[in-house]
């Protein structure tokens, strides 16, 4: 019997350890000198819509696009910003040691998956942040990220009932 393929939203654990992270995160934006400047200001449900955006990407319940305007809304909140390059792979750092600090799964396919959407999804930012703050944004599909070439977490099969192990 094949096992289900949890999504990345499941295998991280859900609502609570992704807001955790998205919490933990953002306080430590203020004193870090290259992403401090470009979050001042930002209203405290910007973190809360961090989180649900990135639940519905990974997986989890399609709230960002049933509550927030989905792709296109975040598209939009990043035009104008002129985020560099520099800026961008500091956040997605500073997300990955975030992780890593609550224990977040750090299995290979897992945080394979996890980087390859921060990289993919920040560099997306730095290209609409480089448009106009009033620029059209048409309708953009949501992104949604899965396990990628691995398929799935690595998951040893587990002994045969009868105690015989294959070699």
């Amino acid at each position: 019997m094949a096992t289900k393929v949890p999504t990345l939203y499941e295998w991280l654990g859900g609502a609570e350890p992704l807001s955790q992270l998205i919490d933990r995160f953002y306080q430590k934006v203020p004193a870090d000198p290259l992403l401090a400047p470009l979050f001042a200001g930002m209203s405290p449900d910007h973190f809360r819509h961090v989180a649900i955006f990135l639940a519905e990407v990974l997986g989890g319940p399609a709230d960002y696009t049933a509550h927030h305007g989905g792709h296109a809304n975040m598209i939009r909140h990043h035009l104008g910003k002129g985020i560099t390059d520099q800026q961008r792979k500091r956040w997605a750092t500073l997300l990955l040691e975030t992780a890593d600090e609550l224990n977040l799964p750090a299995d290979p396919e897992f945080r394979s998956a996890l980087v390859a959407y921060l990289e993919w999804g920040s560099r997306l930012a730095v290209i609409n942040s480089a448009l106009p703050a009033d620029a059209p944004v048409e309708q953009a599909p949501m992104p949604a990220w899965s396990w990628g070439v691995p398929g799935g977490p690595y998951q040893p099969d587990a002994p045969e009932a009868s105690g015989d192990s294959k070699v």
